[in-house]
């Protein structure tokens, strides 16, 4: 039978080079973008207790979570399957301050299943979280972030998607829907199965400008979905109203900071609706099903950490946005670099160390070695010439 040991599970890659260089160099730049904007780097554990990982708004991510038992205390722990979770309960714990707070991060998650980014379960999370501060102002400054990410990475002809988690929620809460019924009718507008959600509210027996308003927004998506929100909406709540004049703010702030970003609005669209408490966004390029990054408002997610302040972040995988952005090394490519020969003299060892603390990649033989200086992909090599080590083409 074939050795079969190389196979990886599904869902689970390795990054090889290319690609892994590109990847770390973005992650440096990343770093630093977010380190200019004030944004300070944090590395969470890989695994936690499992009360940690999927307390309050973290319970979404009870299906995605990897699940162990901890062989010194007997207590559940949990693989991270999201960091956020995890920096809000270092903003809680760890930060006494009351001015807002800026935290990012990345590393891998694991995922039991395949979902969101690129279907791969071994994200690799980058991401930014702003505590402290509730207003339209600081989902703003997230927002840019994000979008700045994208740019960094190389990502092009990015359209954001807009919607606000609050709509629905007022809509459910107007109405009077029990949570079976709210459970019932979110499902199937995130199908957008007008038909179903018809047939729900009919079975609900609610008065009929709840159905009205409740069955529109299952069609409240375009360019023009908050101007027709409005009109469909006129006798709703307040809550429901305010969460349209927020994101009224929202779109008017994007069209001064990113006016060549396309904003599409989708008022049914409730991802993260467990978690998610306001605003909520996401990035899309053409060609892709999937949002390539999301994020939103998500406030008291630290109260059950003992602290509850305002918050809104963005995430996204590091992976996903090398591999669909314009390559900077194409796959099978090698960087350029040097060769060097085996040798001891000194004043080689001193061009070889000039060279590399300018930038320059030196690959230096190694003595019976299968390979030349073409094979080991060097452009260039250091030979001995009028006593001196110079560089010559290959």
């Amino acid at each position: 039978m074939e050795n079969e040991r190389w196979i990886l599970p599904d869902g689970i890659d390795e990054v090889l080079p290319p690609e892994a260089g590109e990847i770390e160099r973005k992650r440096r730049e990343l770093l630093d973008l977010y380190s200019s904007w004030g944004y300070e780097f944090v590395i969470p554990p890989f695994v936690e207790f499992l009360d940690s990982l999927l307390t309050g708004t973290g319970s979404d991510l009870d299906l995605n979570t990897f699940k162990l038992t901890d062989q010194l205390t007997g207590r559940m722990m949990g693989v991270r399957a999201d960091i956020t979770p995890q920096a809000a309960r270092i903003d809680a714990h760890h930060n006494r301050s009351q001015s807002p707070t800026r935290l990012c991060y990345l590393g891998t998650v694991l995922h039991t299943r395949s979902d969101g980014f690129a279907g791969t379960r071994s994200p690799l999370q980058i991401g930014a979280e702003l505590y402290g501060h509730s207003g339209v102002e600081s989902d703003i400054e997230i927002l840019r972030l994000m979008m700045e990410t994208l740019k960094k990475t190389g990502v092009q002809d990015v359209y954001l998607d807009l919607g606000h988690v609050g709509i629905f929620k007022g809509l459910a809460e107007q109405t009077g829907l029990n949570k079976q019924q709210e459970t019932e009718l979110f499902n199937a507008l995130q199908r957008k199965a007008m038909p179903e959600i018809e047939a729900l509210l009919d079975s609900f027996s609610i008065a009929p400008q709840h159905a009205d308003m409740l069955a529109g927004l299952g069609e409240l998506s375009g360019d023009d979905a908050l101007l027709q929100a409005r009109d469909l909406m006129k006798d709703a709540s307040p809550p429901v109203r305010q969460a349209l004049d927020y994101l009224q703010k929202m779109a008017d702030l994007i069209a001064i900071w990113l006016p060549d970003v396309p904003v599409h609005f989708d008022l049914a669209e409730l991802r993260g609706y467990h978690f998610h408490t306001g605003v909520v966004f996401a990035a899309f390029v053409p060609g892709s099903g999937k949002e390539i990054a999301r994020g939103g408002r998500y406030d008291a997610i630290g109260h059950v950490f003992g602290r509850s302040r305002p918050a809104t972040g963005f995430s996204s995988d590091l992976k996903t946005l090398i591999r669909i952005a314009q390559p900077v090394v194409e796959q099978g490519e090698v960087l350029t670099a040097i060769f060097a020969p085996w040798s001891d003299d000194a004043r080689l060892q001193q061009e070889v160390a000039r060279l590399r603390a300018d930038g320059r990649r030196v690959i230096c033989a190694l003595p019976g070695q299968h390979g030349e200086a073409k094979e080991m992909g060097c452009d260039q090599r250091l030979v001995l010439k009028a006593d001196q080590w110079q560089l010559i083409s290959v």
